[in-house]
């Protein structure tokens, strides 16, 4: 059979059954085209928006939490910080952020000294998002604190309400208000989780005492933000977290608003913290009238002693721990101050008012109780009052 007539055969042959190859590829192409047309069984074509319930009133709780932040997050401000990147070419980088809050509608702004230490300048970010720069007024690296003067007017600032911690108590509800992460006037809540707490300064590789301990999340970016009681009251500048990761795990500190409010008039007046110490840690208000209703006496006991301060030199005696109540003669009480130059202490405070009418290097006439096993003694030691401030004095 010659090549011609075998492609004639097959294309008639093609040709024959070709009628019923298009009308097969036609059924199957219906038959794709009428699945593909029909509705997905997952979906639900009548589907609308749900009905909306009304809330309701909100809970009293949550309203006076609204009340709360409305009333003091126009006292925050957040502070942003170039740090050198390199100094000979004048060229500076956007470091982080921290917070502040304001003092006076003088234009003075509180803040964490480590916040802003090594940045020129730093940038205040009031509430209503006008941004200024903040000059450095002074600082005090113990109990790290700043203060910054911005020439914004006065109606824009607001300042906040202060407070006292003497009368803090475990348990009783916080807020904290800041610009974690860089976020603009968040909101966190939660308890006080202890009261006088002394922790290593990550900064400086100082000592902080009295310092406030919150499971209200602290987050970088927060350092230097207010810490307020239930009333919208400053009770504490919030400083340091305790953290494996960086982040907030429940462990934050402040620094006492009392410290706080001797610490900034001293820093406005003359620049820096001028009270002088004995280099000594004291227990907060709370934990030392607590220790005088357990051990009985009238002053203030001592917590610590700095090496190498002057109260190490005349032997004052710090407390060992832990310190339970009720185990003296496993554990040593440390002394008791009992006067000045005289004049009885009625509590912590009084002895910090005190030394603050003093100068650096004055004589002082302390009078101590020392208990050992059971007994007490009266001792009187003379002391030359320290300059700088050491911490925790």
């Amino acid at each position: 059979m010659s090549p011609t007539f075998r492609w004639k055969s097959f294309f008639r042959a093609t040709m024959a059954s070709w009628p019923l190859a298009y009308t097969l590829l036609l059924i199957t192409a219906g038959c794709l085209a009428w699945q593909l047309l029909q509705p997905s069984p997952l979906l639900s074509p009548q589907a609308r928006a749900r009905p909306v319930t009304p809330r309701g009133h909100l809970a009293s709780g949550e309203l006076s939490t609204i009340d709360l932040f409305e009333a003091v997050s126009p006292s925050v401000v957040n502070i942003w910080v170039a740090r050198a990147e390199d100094i000979f070419r004048n060229e500076w980088e956007m470091d982080g952020s921290g917070s502040g809050f304001v003092w006076s509608d003088q234009g003075y702004i509180v803040t964490n000294y480590h916040v802003i230490a090594g940045a020129e300048p730093p940038l205040v970010t009031l509430s209503d998002q006008t941004t200024w720069e903040g000059r450095l007024v002074g600082f005090d690296e113990a109990s790290d604190i700043a203060v910054l003067k911005i020439n914004a007017d006065a109606h824009r600032l607001r300042p906040i309400v202060v407070g006292t911690s003497d009368d803090l108590r475990v348990g009783q509800q916080v807020f904290a208000i800041g610009n974690p992460f860089g976020l603009d006037l968040s909101l966190t809540t939660g308890i006080i989780s202890g009261l006088g707490r002394e922790i290593q300064s990550t900064f400086n590789d100082q000592r902080i005492c009295g310092l406030i301990q919150t499971d209200a999340a602290i987050n970088p970016g927060n350092s230097g933000g207010p810490l307020l009681d239930s009333a919208g009251r400053l009770i504490g500048v919030n400083t340091a977290i305790v953290s494996p990761s960086g982040t907030n795990v429940g462990l934050g500190f402040a620094v006492a608003v009392d410290q706080v409010n001797r610490v900034v008039p001293q820093i406005l007046r003359t620049g820096r913290a001028t009270q002088p110490g004995l280099g000594i840690s004291l227990w907060d208000e709370h934990t030392n009238r607590e220790l005088l209703r357990n051990y009985g006496g009238q002053g203030v006991y001592v917590r610590s002693v700095l090496a190498g301060g002057v109260a190490e030199a005349v032997g004052l005696t710090p407390a060992t721990f832990p310190l339970p109540p009720g185990d003296q003669m496993r554990h040593v009480l440390g002394d008791l101050i009992v006067a000045v130059n005289g004049q009885p202490l009625s509590g912590v405070h009084a002895f910090q008012d005190l030394l603050e009418s003093m100068d650096a290097g004055d004589n002082v006439r302390l009078e101590v109780d020392r208990h050992r096993e059971g007994e007490t003694t009266r001792i009187s030691l003379w002391v030359a009052l320290d300059c700088p401030t050491p911490p925790c004095s």
